[in-house]
């Protein structure tokens, strides 16, 4: 079974920071662009930040240069380093990932997501 584990998630202070961590695990033949997502309560899921096989990044702009996102393709891990956090960045975090896998003698092409990691940022 190919599946996102997220951790990281807890409580922090404003100013604070926090790293976050997903594994991509399971018959995995590649994963091409993999990011993090956030929704907040009485919100939309929103993106925070994206990058690709390559290591080209995407951010929001309300964590542009706070946050950082990074991966490492050996371990089909991707990471979000959150610091100077504020109150408005409370959510619970996803995380997304395009991966391909093996099906028989082709190719399969999933989205998957993580099961959520709730971040509390208290003032």
């Amino acid at each position: 079974q190919v599946q996102l584990v997220e951790s990281g998630g807890g409580l922090v202070q404003a100013g604070g920071s926090l790293r976050l961590s997903c594994a991509a695990s399971g018959s995995i033949f590649s994963i091409n662009a993999m990011g993090w997502y956030r929704q907040a309560p009485g919100k939309q899921r929103e993106l925070v930040a994206t990058i690709t096989s390559g290591g080209s990044t995407n951010y929001a702009d309300s964590v542009k240069g706070r946050f950082t996102i990074s991966r490492d393709n050996a371990k089909n891990t991707v990471y979000l380093q959150m610091n100077s956090l504020k109150p408005e960045d409370t959510a619970v975090y996803y995380c997304n990932a395009d991966v391909v896998v093996l099906a028989g003698p082709s190719y399969r092409y999933l989205e998957l997501w993580g099961q959520g990691t709730l971040v509390t940022v208290s003032s």
